[in-house]
């Protein structure tokens, strides 16, 4: 029963205060506030609430019994009969058909949920529910997941922790990236991106009131050599570039570094599937490297799931301290649900255990979508990591009849364009991931999108 229904009524209107009631009830129905079913108060509760006499009440639920909005049992009470209308659904405009659930999705982007051990998974998630229910978030994460989480970037990425980093956990990548464009850039800096790169990175920035400033890719990651003047920070995926793939080489990194120091800007460094290397040993890392000028970014949603919202930031002091305050001002800070099931799934070994898991079972999907399109004389980029690789076309007009084709056909795919801020493009092509689909539909999906690439 609806103890509580939020009427209001205005003694002054010249509207009855009967009608008034009756009018709030029908609108409560249409809106949904009130639905099929919904008991409503007894008359005399109600009565009391809005402080009007009873017979007040009842000429409304009078009015909207003969009307049809209500029925009485007796015995039980007063319901509402009259099911709202279903309001529309808006939904956003997607450049990616993976949003259509009819289509194959072989877009980039999604992590290989089918390697996940599902007993463990559930262990986690029931752990994960028992601790008592906090009474305040800790703004910097809880003790328990940043705890996981160095022991993750130790073993897994070669990370130790200096006296010069702090580790918070973050709500993901693109909330880190708008924390550290409120905390730390402020309106009116300006960040340099990879472009092609990740738009929703560069859109958080944006969002924030910092100016994007797209700089051009090559085989071998961010073209340093390129990054404009009076610059206040560099956002880049050193690891695997996304969405083309690269391993940004030694000699690179020292040059960004480098120009980081000299320049006196901060690099943030997007770590997203770095974890994801198959038959060759990653590079150090940039926040190993340059402690002092790296924000390093890391998440959970492509080694496990976006389910547990969950990542890490670590940085010097003054840049945690900073984004610290921020949150405290504003009240922000990650759930600690997610922090609680990672360090669940991580405690008895079955985070390690998962990721070697998935260095068995990535390196033969990928491999079946290379020979597939290898067969069909493709060519394909992209370093051996990761959970996508790209297919390159010789036009813009041949990646649109790409895309159409693959829709066609029934398999979503991602065109390069979409990644792209400057109008002129280097790069054309498709990024296509293999994560996303189960082993079957993967075999299915592959061959039609190898059609859809080889032309008409």
């Amino acid at each position: 029963m609806l103890d509580e229904l939020p009427l209001i009524l205005d003694r002054d209107s010249p509207d009855p205060l009967a009608a008034q009631i009756a009018d709030q009830l029908r609108h409560a129905a249409t809106t949904g506030a009130l639905r099929s079913g919904d008991r409503l108060p007894a008359t005399r509760a109600l009565s009391i609430q809005l402080g009007v006499s009873r017979t007040v009440v009842v000429a409304a639920y009078d009015q909207l019994h003969a009307e049809g909005w209500i029925s009485g049992k007796r015995g039980s009470g007063t319901y509402l009969t009259t099911a709202p209308a279903t309001p529309p659904v808006h939904t956003a405009a997607f450049s990616a058909a993976a949003a259509d659930p009819r289509l194959y999705d072989l877009t980039p982007g999604a992590p290989c949920t089918q390697a996940i051990d599902p007993a463990a998974w559930r262990r986690a998630w029931r752990a994960a529910a028992d601790p008592a229910p906090l009474v305040r978030k800790n703004h910097a994460g809880e003790p328990e997941f940043r705890t996981v989480v160095m022991e993750h970037l130790l073993r897994h990425r070669g990370i130790t922790m200096s006296a010069g980093s702090v580790l918070l956990a973050t709500g993901g990548t693109s909330s880190a990236v708008a924390e550290l464009a409120a905390a730390v850039l402020h309106p009116g800096a300006t960040v340099a991106i990879e472009d092609p790169g990740y738009q929703r990175a560069a859109s958080a920035f944006e969002a924030a009131g910092i100016e994007v400033v797209p700089v051009p890719v090559d085989a071998h990651g961010l073209r340093t050599d390129l990054l404009p003047p009076g610059i206040d920070a560099v956002y880049c995926t050193p690891a695997h570039q996304f969405p083309l793939g690269a391993r940004m080489p030694a000699v690179r990194r020292v040059e960004l570094i480098e120009h980081a120091r000299r320049s006196g800007i901060v690099v943030i460094e997007d770590d997203y599937d770095g974890e994801l290397r198959y038959s060759t040993a990653p590079l150090p890392l940039l926040a190993t490297m340059a402690p002092d000028v790296v924000i390093h970014l890391g998440t959970t949603s492509k080694i496990l799931s976006p389910s547990l919202g969950v990542g890490w930031l670590l940085a010097a002091p003054e840049i945690a301290e900073a984004v610290l305050t921020h949150r405290q001002r504003t009240g922000t800070s990650p759930s600690p649900a997610g922090q609680r099931v990672l360090v669940a799934f991580a405690v008895h070994g079955d985070l390690a255990r998962h990721l070697r898991r998935l260095r068995r079972t990535l390196p033969s999907r990928r491999a079946l979508a290379v020979s597939e399109l290898r067969r069909r004389g493709l060519d394909v980029r992209g370093d051996d990591a990761g959970s996508h690789i790209v297919v390159p076309v010789d036009s813009a007009e041949t990646e649109r009849h790409a895309l159409a084709a693959g829709q066609e056909r029934g398999v979503a795919l991602d065109g390069l364009a979409r990644h792209y801020r400057r109008p002129e493009r280097e790069h054309f092509g498709i990024a296509l991931g293999y994560t996303a689909l189960p082993w079957s539909d993967l075999v299915t999906a592959v061959p039609l999108a190898a059609e859809s690439l080889s032309g008409p």
